[in-house]
């Protein structure tokens, strides 16, 4: 009877796998959560402070578009070479010396002058590079039966932030006194919250060798990716769709604000548009990943980005809530798609790395050329549209493109 007492005892001290394996996601989990919710906000926090900005350092429009445009050339430059680093250092490492990098960036721009303000916004733009080539890698490795559900939980906790930030920048900067550099600066504190929620998965990881997958793969499949038309076609979109939304929430409130809206206003529909993202973000990847192509859901982008943009050119402003409503569906069904593609295309983790970091890379690369092309359009014609014009075409390749990448087909690693 002793020995029975002993052992059950012992049976019942005996760590129980599946709690603690529950436990480990869930770390997990909130840890990619915190990393998506830095992702945005320190990008969507500047547009409605841009005429602030360009004022008080007495810049031009094109170099307004600059503070925008700096992160996505810091995504083109880094996000091609995220993955042999990652083989290097390890997935959980990579991420989490991008949140202190993110983290230091904010920091620096936030001090007053021109020069800090861009080349802080250059450094949080590598932070940012690194995170947004490797969640959906991570995803699909972590969660390959729930890719479609893991990707919306990871696109509304990003553009939550973003909507968020926009809203309440103006109120920051002026409501609460802090100007656009607190307003800017702000953000840093959810990114060092980041660093603290993520090192967990680091310190796992410490004495752990990489999973399969990612890792330990000849570089050969990685040209392959660089070779495939399918690739191309969603890297273009990746760009296309990058290009619409950075405009977007850079000089939405500056189209707004000639339309005859406060500051506070604009911001806010920007907001707006922003909160519009957030239901698609979620059912999107869902219904995509559910579909045998998703031909549907690139028209179904297409036409709310159209109808939004033309009704900032030629609709009524009285139904300037429908415009926003309709650029924010377009943009997360967009952004949704882009990532999914990722997954939907490739045959592993790796490849998903791989194929991330070229349409990043290249796609950011043409993405960067909107916010600062839209500037210099407005300041040589003095109004928005011709830039609005040029935003309608942008929008149209994006469906095209899209129509391809949409195809059913995949990636394969042996050609």
């Amino acid at each position: 009877m002793n020995l029975s007492n002993q052992l059950n005892q012992i049976q019942k001290t005996r760590p129980r796998p599946k709690l603690r394996q529950q436990s480990t996601s869930i770390v997990l989990l909130i840890g990619i959560i915190f990393i998506a919710v830095n992702l945005r906000a320190p990008l969507t926090s500047v547009g409605p402070l841009v005429e602030t900005i360009r004022d008080q350092l007495h810049i031009s429009n094109t170099m307004a578009g600059m503070i925008t445009t700096l992160p996505l050339i810091a995504f083109a430059l880094f996000s091609m070479f995220v993955p042999r680093l990652t083989q290097r250092l390890g997935m959980e490492r990579v991420l989490f010396f991008s949140i202190i990098i993110l983290t230091f960036g904010i920091t620096l721009r936030s001090i007053s002058g021109i020069t800090y303000l861009y080349i802080g916004t250059a450094i949080l733009g590598l932070g940012i590079a690194a995170c947004n080539v490797l969640l959906p890698s991570m995803i699909k490795r972590e969660y390959p039966e729930r890719i479609g559900l893991m990707t919306g939980v990871y696109s509304v906790s990003m553009n939550l932030s973003g909507a968020i930030a926009s809203g309440v920048s103006v109120p920051i900067a002026f409501g609460l006194g802090y100007g656009w550099q607190g307003a800017l600066g702000v953000w840093g504190i959810l990114s060092f919250l980041s660093i603290l929620f993520w090192l967990p998965q680091v310190l796992k990881r410490s004495n752990q060798t990489p999973k399969a997958g990612i890792h330990h793969q000849t570089t050969d499949h990685g040209r392959k990716v660089w070779r495939s038309s399918l690739a191309w076609q969603v890297t273009i979109f990746m760009g296309l769709q990058s290009m619409v939304f950075y405009i977007l929430i850079t000089w939405l409130p500056e189209i707004l604000k000639g339309q005859g809206f406060s500051p506070d206003q604009s911001g806010w529909y920007l907001s707006i548009m922003q909160m519009a993202v957030l239901p698609v973000t979620f059912i999107a990847p869902i219904l995509a990943g559910r579909m045998s192509n998703q031909r549907l859901l690139v028209i179904i982008t297409s036409s709310s980005l159209l109808t939004g943009i033309l009704g900032l050119l030629y609709g009524s402003m009285n139904f300037i809530g429908l415009w926003v409503v309709l650029l924010g569906m377009g943009s997360g069904f967009s952004f949704s798609l882009a990532m999914m593609f990722f997954s939907l295309r490739t045959e592993n983790a790796k490849q998903a790395a791989e194929l991330s970091g070229m349409a990043q890379s290249v796609g950011y690369l043409l993405a960067a050329t909107g916010p600062t092309l839209f500037g210099y359009l407005n300041d040589i014609t003095g109004s928005a549209t011709i830039p609005l014009l040029l935003l309608t075409g942008v929008t149209i390749a994006l469906m095209l493109v899209g129509l391809g990448a949409g195809r059913n087909r995949v990636i394969h690693a042996n050609g």
